[in-house]
């Protein structure tokens, strides 16, 4: 497996108090290009630490992340912020809409700030229809259900057509019905886009929209013999050197 993002023995740990807590201890794997892979397990885990530092978001302790071959820790807070700008979107639990901006606005947002005047309308109206919130574009958030905010948010991460999408629990605040639509859009986007989209999860049934699962427990990664919790169709696989 040629990798397109690889972690490497990732360790990252938070100061409570007077306490160091291990959010990871040696996390390793390696995703290809145009993987769809769930990342599964209990609060406390370590999967948010573990999209954070994916994202660029935060610096490990130690350990590297590499983005098509490009290392994070080698880059400045400027080079790093171009590369999350030009390969990853962003999907998180919250909504993080802007609330003074139309639906339509939130989206486009997102292509101002990577540098684009404005986003490919065909591919917009495209998106926006397949999310079905073409006809709601003109509201604001407030004017919304949580189920539509997060598809405007969805429709926001893929404007650009990344080539990684990062999903931080993007169905831990939607009813059943919202949450097939976002998973399903997932799914479209990795096959028809070929994008490759990494998914942060604790539902079981959202982790099988996945082509391969990685269990995580205690800030390591496990078997799922490891997991009494989870019982799913495939195990991470071994990092290659």
């Amino acid at each position: 497996m040629q990798a397109f993002i690889e972690a490497r023995e990732l360790r990252k740990t938070y100061r409570v108090g007077k306490i160091d807590v291990p959010a990871l201890r040696g996390v390793s794997f390696a995703v290809a290009r145009g993987e769809f892979v769930t990342v599964v397990g209990p609060s406390g885990s370590g999967k948010s630490t573990l999209f954070y530092l994916l994202g660029g978001l935060t610096r490990a302790d130690s350990g590297s992340v590499s983005i098509d071959g490009v290392d994070f820790a080698t880059l400045s807070d400027s080079e790093r912020t171009r590369l999350r700008k030009s390969k990853i979107g962003f999907v998180f639990q919250k909504f993080n809409l802007l609330p003074t901006l139309s639906a339509r606005s939130n989206i486009e947002i997102a292509a101002d700030i990577a540098g684009r005047s404005k986003p490919d309308p065909a591919f917009a109206k495209k998106i926006t229809e397949m999310l079905g919130i073409d006809r709601r574009l003109d509201h604001r958030p407030s004017e919304l259900s949580g189920g539509e905010q997060q598809r405007v948010a969805l429709a926001r991460a893929l404007i650009n057509r990344p080539a990684i999408v990062l999903a931080d629990e993007p169905t831990g605040n939607l009813d059943s019905k919202n949450s097939e639509i976002v998973l399903n859009m997932l799914r479209q986007s990795n096959q028809e886009l070929g994008q490759t989209v990494l998914m942060i999860t604790h539902n079981p049934d959202a982790a099988e929209y996945g082509d391969r699962i990685i269990h995580m427990r205690d800030g390591q990664i496990v078997s799922p013999d490891d997991d009494p919790q989870w019982s799913p169709h495939h195990a991470a696989e071994p990092m290659k050197s």
